[in-house]
């Protein structure tokens, strides 16, 4: 044992070969290393391994030959800071232990060193430290797609010292990967979006194992998405504006990704541009948000201006072939029937310029023309030379084109233009145009709705003023143009003399009864003239006169003195006798009466006596005056006459002014009662005129009757049926003493049992019906109605339909609130029954867990397991 030790030793161990470096103290003064042969059963010893300048190289129980990788963290004049890649630890090193030059080793390197211990202190220390030179990237690139690009501006949401990162992805055997990159990472700072097509490294971070992509270069641009607006729809392609430039470009609609059956002109969509056999066409189109897509800025200043050059009007092919009016009476328009087929057309613009119209204005200190199109007039006013209008400037964010838009006729234009303006009645209204009653004209004007000036809507009777044009399929017909509403009393077909004139009636107007049409409320009836005899300055002369123009109560007959005016047609200078007034009857004539409208219906009515107690027939061609002022309730003066049959009727009707009611002697007291019998207006097939009402106080006078007419009603149109409960005072006739019942008010109140958007109904039986109609505009003080509201109100009968209607609808409470309807019972039951441990209930079953671009699973927060219906 004392000879020295030479070379190896080496010896056979009965076990297996151990997997690390030991230490075994073979003499007094110095450790001896022992290695072991990998091939075989025996261990060596090397010399070498005793002294690492006075460094044991056997720390934390590592032999010599483990080497660990890390990086330098801190590095000083003469010592530095190693942290650990594989182990969370921070180990000393001195620079005399680095192999290399130390010039060139700088903090963050990557190192390789082996662990030792620190003999006098007896911590680990790094030794033996060789730098690692940097990985060489692999030769293949990779291809992949940007999937976020790297924002530019954070808006301070960053941490401090972040660096601002985007994704790639790429493919590999069907699964998609996703890595990180920095601005630094891309090659030649190229501005890369989302959707781009790169190619790029792939290099691992030793330290903390992530994988980020490097040496990013960009291959292709995404394609642009572009914008724009469908103008044209075919059978199976169409056309589309687009907004970035003034262009038209082709889709088949098998592009279109979305509902084809909703598509339409004016919709806004995004497509992708490609090319194919040499022409641009749109692809994978989708539908926008409407006003999505924007081509013109519009200025908010308005500016005025004069209308230079208007847009020509060309007829199409078909209205150029058109055939000409069959009746041939001067172009002009006196009815409807076939003549409708042959009405003027509005005009179509056809031209190559899509901006063919000029209007000049000053902007600033110069003068400057400005197009404009069709469809940039606020209405479709015939425009003229010369108008003084309004528009605002529509500048093409495409080209910076600027034109005229907005364009408004201003009020003072028709005194700067030439043109001259006509004045009228309408006279008829159909489904967009109608027909105005010239005053300088024999033959009703044509019109189109279009040609308005003002946006209200006009009706029949309304005084227009308008401009003539020729047709432009025909110089021998006109039309109306630029209509504008007159105020009521402007427009005069005639001249009244302010002088009177006394005369005496020398026939007497023969009345359309003995004709064999029969006039209607709401018609011009027809009737023969009646004629004055008078003397102005010595000449006898005569003038005929018509029923409409009487005044007062008189009907004249032959040899009244009569009292009157002369009114002059100016398209015609025929004269006739108008404001006419009786003076003197003939003592010959008939006894006139005083009576009380009771009905009114189609073409004739009837009229309630003096003393309330019958009706009497009279047809409206009876009436002297305006049947359309005729209101149920008026007082007017008859005369009585037998016709066939030996019935009697009233004639010569007019309308006076209202005396009293039913009586004069109204009892004090309010008394409630019930409709026994309505009056005959509201049931034809009773043969007494008269309603009963039967009294249903208590008191003495309980189940006495009373008698009622037309006038003993508060309001005339109501219709009071048998049996409903009303409240009424007594009052006694003048004429006869009758005691009859008078301010009959109904006592009706029925809950609300639907409403709709400008209508309702209320349970309350009329006739045959349950329900009763009612229009909203009749409620009263502009209350909504809601279902389940008890109301009062008043029943009235529509001659025209037939039918019963509510009118003044007042609410009189309000009736219950709606509550939310529960949840049904089935889906709570079911809700209730689901358990999580339920075996049948269905399962998902995981094919791939989900992994992140580091290969982390990633859902680092734990499920919990919830009760159904409850929320965290």
């Amino acid at each position: 044992m004392g000879s020295p030790w030479k070379g190896f030793v080496e010896f056979t161990l009965p076990a297996s070969p151990p997997t690390a470096f030991v230490s075994a103290d073979l003499s007094s003064t110095s450790p001896v290393g022992l290695s072991l042969s990998p091939y075989g059963r025996s261990m060596s010893f090397d010399p070498g391994m005793l002294h690492n300048n006075g460094h044991t190289a056997y720390a934390n129980g590592s032999g010599p030959g483990i080497r660990e990788t890390g990086v330098v963290e801190k590095l000083l004049t003469s010592y530095g800071f190693i942290q650990c890649s594989e182990r969370q630890a921070r180990l000393f090193f001195h620079c005399s232990q680095y192999n290399g030059n130390l010039q060139e080793l700088k903090i963050g390197d990557d190192v390789e060193f082996e662990v030792s211990s620190d003999r006098r202190t007896g911590k680990p220390i790094a030794v033996k430290l060789l730098k690692i030179k940097p990985e060489v990237l692999p030769e293949e690139r990779i291809s992949g797609q940007v999937v976020s690009s790297v924002p530019l501006n954070l808006d301070g949401k960053a941490a401090p010292g972040q660096v601002p990162s985007g994704s790639v992805c790429y493919e590999r055997n069907g699964e998609v990967f996703y890595l990180t990159y920095t601005p630094d990472d891309v090659e030649g700072n190229a501005p890369l979006e989302t959707g781009d097509k790169v190619s790029f490294y792939m290099e691992t971070n030793k330290h903390t194992g992530a994988v980020s992509a490097r040496n990013i270069q960009l291959v292709k641009k995404k394609q642009a998405r572009c914008q724009g607006v469908v103008c044209a729809t075919k059978e199976a392609f169409g056309f589309i504006e687009r907004a970035d430039v003034v262009k038209e470009i082709f889709f088949h609609y098998s592009e279109f990704k979305g509902d084809l059956e909703a598509l339409q002109a004016g919709d806004d969509v995004e497509f992708t541009i490609k090319d194919r056999n040499g022409k641009e066409v749109a692809t994978d189109v989708r539908l926008l948000p409407q006003g999505t897509v924007i081509f013109e800025d519009i200025s908010i200043e308005q500016f005025e201006g004069t209308v230079v050059k208007v847009i020509p009007k060309v007829p199409t092919k078909n209205q150029a072939s058109r055939p000409q009016n069959p009746l041939g009476v001067n172009g002009g328009w006196s009815g409807f029937g076939s003549k409708c087929a042959d009405l003027p057309i509005r005009p179509v613009f056809l031209q190559s310029d899509p901006l063919p119209g000029r209007i000049s204005t000053r902007i600033g200190f110069s003068e400057k023309e400005l197009p404009f199109g069709e469809k940039d007039t606020k209405s479709k006013v015939t425009l003229l030379e010369g108008d003084h209008i309004q528009f605002n400037i529509s500048t093409d964010r495409r080209d910076k084109l600027e034109r005229a838009t907005n364009i408004e006729i201003l009020p003072d234009t028709f005194n700067l233009t030439k043109e001259t303006r006509e004045m009228g009645v309408i006279a008829a209204i159909r489904d967009g145009f109608g027909f105005i009653k010239c005053v300088d004209r024999d033959a009703r004007m044509f019109f189109h709705f279009s040609e308005v000036l003002e946006e209200s809507q006009l009706h029949i009777s309304d005084e227009v003023e308008f401009t003539v044009v020729p047709d432009m399929l025909s110089a021998q017909r006109n039309h109306a143009v630029r209509i504008k509403k007159l105020p009521k009393g402007t427009v005069s077909f005639h001249t009244q003399s302010e002088q009177r004139f006394v005369g005496v009636v020398e026939k007497e107007v023969v009345s359309a009864a003995n004709k064999n049409a029969s006039p209607t409320k709401g018609k011009e009836k027809e009737a023969e003239e009646g004629v004055i005899a008078y003397e102005d300055c010595g000449v006898k002369l005569t003038v005929p006169y018509h029923v409409k123009d009487l005044e007062g109560g008189g009907y004249p007959q032959a040899g009244d003195k009569v009292e009157f005016c002369i009114n002059e047609m100016k398209r015609t200078g025929q004269q006739s006798a108008v404001s006419i007034r009786v003076l003197n009857r003939n003592a010959s004539n008939s006894r006139r009466l005083h009576g009380f409208v009771a009905a009114l219906k189609d073409n004739f009515g009837f009229i309630e006596t003096a003393n309330h107690d019958q009706e009497v027939f009279f047809h409206y061609s009876e009436m002297c005056g305006d049947v359309d002022n005729l209101e149920l309730g008026d007082t007017v003066e008859y005369t009585l006459s037998k016709g066939k049959g030996n019935k009697v009727s009233a004639e010569k009707v007019t309308k006076v002014a209202a005396v009293n009611g039913t009586g004069e002697d109204v009892g004090a007291s309010v008394m409630a009662g019930k409709i026994l019998r309505p009056i005959r207006s509201v049931d034809p097939s009773q043969t007494e005129y008269q309603g009963l009402i039967e009294v249903t106080d208590e008191g003495g006078e309980k189940g006495q009757n009373y008698a009622f007419g037309i006038m003993g009603m508060t309001n005339k149109a109501d219709c009071l049926q048998k049996g409903e409960n009303v409240r009424f005072q007594v009052c006694t006739v003048s004429q006869t003493g009758q005691k009859m019942a008078c301010n009959v008010v109904p006592q009706r109140r029925a809950p609300v049992e639907c409403v709709k958007d400008q209508f309702g109904f209320i349970t309350y039986e009329v006739g045959e019906s349950k329900k009763l109609f009612f229009h909203v505009k009749e409620v009263q003080d502009g209350v909504e109605l809601q279902i389940g509201d008890e109301v009062e109100f008043s029943v009235v009968f529509n001659q025209r339909t037939g039918k019963c209607s509510a009118c003044n609808v007042r609410r009189v409470s309000e009736g219950p609130k709606p509550v939310a309807t529960p949840r049904p019972d089935r889906l709570v039951n079911r809700l209730k029954s689901i358990t999580l441990d339920d075996a049948s209930a269905p399962r998902l079953v995981i094919l791939r867990q989900p992994r992140g671009p580091d290969s982390s699973k990633g859902f680092s927060v734990e499920r919990k397991t919830r009760q159904p219906g409850v929320i965290d």
